[in-house]
């Protein structure tokens, strides 16, 4: 996994000391290669035994290992076209190329960490899951409503019996009439939505297998799901629930719908077919 989208990832769950080693890393990864543990230790206000405690809480071995795999992360990233703005918040008084670029290399980042970084057996077991569901229940209120609805529209077309709901008294009541052998998919980029987690569960009390899709592995809806399925999108000052983490969910829901889908695939053609013609008469004629 790319250091970066990894720091990012266990950011809220660090501790505030090392939180501070991860921000100084984040804001210039360049310069680590450079910095002694003396050095990082001394940017960040904190301590050299600190620093060997963010090694371990992210699963590296010391500070040597940390140089080596911000290395590896620098030279993988493209570069940007002005790196103290496109690559970072949008500062006060930027001009609408500099935000756009900004906004479309964000985008872009999110997408690309989200793939490397998904785990291909976890899919496998979710669209396993999903495949053999007898419903299923996607469940996301806020921006994550939004890909839930998107999840839901999808299944729905291939003939899928599916559930969306973006209203915490109708996800409890629909969690509530979940049955062993359906799925509960709970949408939620901190990972600590109350309403998500508290409807997840509901649903693993009533022994449904719950899926969560969140930006941070170590939060609190992870500790309560069965899987959990993450992506990789950083939000700026100005963008947070920005597109960046809706377009990095829908990627994940993308690939999941995708590997659903092949698993029969005369059964999804029909349905695909069937569900168009219901709707071809809808749209204006180019003629």
């Amino acid at each position: 996994m790319d250091l970066i989208a990894q720091i990012r990832g266990v950011l809220p769950s660090l501790p505030k000391a090392e939180q501070r080693v991860a921000t100084t890393i984040l804001g210039d990864p360049a310069a680590l290669a450079t910095y002694t543990i003396t050095d990082l230790a001394a940017a960040a206000h904190t301590s050299e035994a600190t620093v060997i405690r963010f090694c371990r809480s992210i699963g590296l071995s010391g500070h040597r290992q940390l140089r080596l795999r911000a290395a590896e992360a620098v030279a993988r990233r493209p570069s940007t076209p002005d790196p103290k703005v496109v690559g970072g918040d949008i500062p006060a008084g930027a001009d609408m190329p500099r935000i756009i670029a900004t906004i479309g290399f964000h985008d872009t980042r999110a997408v690309s960490d989200t793939v490397e970084q998904l785990d291909p057996a976890v899919c496998t077991k979710v669209v396993d899951a999903l495949a053999n569901a007898g419903r299923v229940d996607v469940f996301g209120v806020g921006a994550s409503g939004f890909v839930a609805a998107d999840f839901h529209q999808k299944l729905h077309r291939i003939g899928r019996t599916a559930n969306c709901w973006t209203d915490v008294h109708a996800a409890l009541t629909g969690a509530a009439l979940l049955k062993p052998g359906d799925v509960a998919f709970g949408i939620t980029h901190t990972g600590e939505t109350h309403d998500i987690v508290d409807v997840l569960k509901l649903a693993a009390d009533r022994g449904v297998t719950t899926v969560a899709l969140t930006n941070f592995p170590r939060s609190t809806v992870s500790g309560v799901v069965d899987h959990v399925l993450t992506t990789a999108a950083g939000e700026t000052t100005f963008r947070s629930g920005a597109t960046a983490s809706r377009i990095a969910q829908l990627t994940v829901v993308d690939c999941l719908f995708v590997g659903l889908a092949a698993r029969g695939r005369q059964r999804t053609a029909d349905a695909l077919a069937a569900t168009a013609g219901a709707v071809k008469d809808r749209r204006r004629s180019s003629r």
